[in-house]
């Protein structure tokens, strides 16, 4: 997966490149996935890998105004194992163009695909895309549109900025990337979340690629990677979910944006 994210999505590589300077070791917070509630794609279909590696449900998530809901998953007694964070759009909160035009692309798609053991970083399986099919969704949803274009993959992963050396907090990181000409996402601020609330979070913006449609090459915005730092309870165990309301503005990290 990370071969497929970092090969296609030049910021992160780069990025993980600058932190790993040394042979120090990058520590994945968490890994995203997008998808659909279509029942043959939803979030069970994607997490069915997951669980059979071992993992278990750790917590649940609602985005009342982008229309989703979310679950993440742990793999127990190995906290440097990482989270995996999987997402899905309710289809049926939206317009009727939305819904028949991702079924009539689902339903093109053989049975073969979703039942693949491999699904979970198949990349695109809408084909051919049409760009104006992709601006119409975005009208209604960046998160479908960028989904429509760039399907099954690892939508993000997450650096853990509680085992980076050289970082004490996730300013001093974002200062950094700042510096290197990183562009970060600031929809809600640039740091999401407060050590009140256990968790702090910050994204690049996702970098702009060219993609093929049917009318032509045009660029958009594909994948980013996202730095996480988590603080302890007062039990002193370190917090190890999500807060919705930051989630929410790291989702806008993929919205389109011009070049």
């Amino acid at each position: 997966m990370w071969d497929q994210y970092s090969k296609e999505n030049p910021g992160a590589a780069q990025i993980h490149q600058l932190f790993t300077k040394g042979d120090r070791p990058v520590i994945n917070d968490h890994v995203a996935f997008r998808t659909f509630n279509d029942p043959r794609i939803n979030i069970d279909v994607l997490a069915k890998p997951f669980l059979d590696a071992g993992y278990e449900t750790s917590g649940e998530y609602r985005f009342e105004a982008k229309k989703l809901k979310a679950r993440h998953y742990e793999l127990p007694d190995s906290p440097e194992s990482p989270r995996v964070f999987i997402s899905e759009l309710l289809l049926e909160e939206f317009s009727s163009f939305l819904q028949d035009t991702i079924m009539e692309n689902l339903n093109q798609i053989p049975d073969a695909v979703f039942s693949s053991w491999d699904l979970i970083y198949q990349g695109t399986i809408f084909k051919p895309l049409s760009h104006k099919i992709y601006s119409r969704l975005r009208e209604e949803s960046e998160y479908a549109a960028w989904l429509y274009v760039f399907g099954f993959r690892a939508n993000h992963f997450t650096v853990s900025i509680n085992h980076l050396a050289d970082y004490e907090s996730i300013e001093a990181l974002n200062d950094f990337l700042k510096k290197e000409d990183f562009a970060l996402n600031s929809s809600g601020g640039e740091v999401k979340g407060t050590p009140a609330q256990l968790l702090e979070q910050s994204s690049t913006l996702a970098d702009q690629v060219d993609v093929v449609f049917t009318e032509g090459i045009f660029r958009v915005p594909s994948c980013y990677y996202e730095f996480a730092k988590r603080y302890p309870d007062s039990d002193g165990k370190i917090f190890s979910g999500f807060i919705a309301g930051s989630a929410d503005k790291i989702f806008e990290s993929t919205d389109f944006r011009k070049a």
